[in-house]
């Protein structure tokens, strides 16, 4: 019964990508459509238009690092910490940005939260002792609920979490878009 349906949604996968209405971003054949884990085999993410191929990419080359350990200063699969995650996705298709989530946080425009599609930048201030950027998500997926968004934390590194936590809509600055 699983191998029938993933067939059927491997079909309507290519037909929609042609069209350029939806992107698959993973290799991986497992479909997840409302997903609660950090650590999904497969995100489908909305295009905006066709010229956002290159913004896919970068989703894709974050979603590589699923499940990578968080180093601070890292920026390869042996240990990456959240702006060099970022850094990282981006540069693999020869976008440079600055290395940190502070410097990241001056580019692009401001967005209002229901405005951020894929692959916008979300910032927030996690420190205890001081009120400046310090960490940094990119959104991968959006529905009628949520924005989630990639980013490395210390105590988990490389996952998926939700805007609809309580811990990540307390300590959210801004959203940035960097064409």
């Amino acid at each position: 019964m699983r191998y029938p349906k993933m067939a059927f949604l491997l079909l309507l996968s290519v037909l929609f990508t042609s069209c350029g209405a939806r992107k698959k971003v993973s290799s991986h054949s497992v479909e997840i459509v409302n997903y609660s884990s950090e650590t999904p085999d497969e995100i489908e993410i909305v295009k905006a238009s066709a010229e956002d191929e290159k913004t896919f990419k970068v989703i894709e080359n974050a979603l590589d690092y699923l499940g990578t350990k968080y180093s601070y200063g890292g920026t390869t699969e042996k240990g990456m910490d959240c702006s060099g995650l970022i850094y990282t996705a981006f540069l693999q298709e020869d976008i440079p940005l600055p290395r940190t989530s502070r410097d990241m946080s001056l580019l692009g425009d401001r967005l209002n939260l229901d405005e951020v599609i894929p692959g916008d930048f979300l910032f927030f201030e996690t420190s205890k002792k001081k009120k400046v950027i310090n960490h940094v998500g990119l959104v991968v997926e959006l529905d009628a609920e949520n924005i989630y968004f990639i980013h490395s934390t210390s105590s988990r590194g490389v996952i998926i979490s939700a805007m609809g936590e309580n811990y990540w809509r307390e300590h959210f600055v801004m959203a940035r878009r960097v064409q």
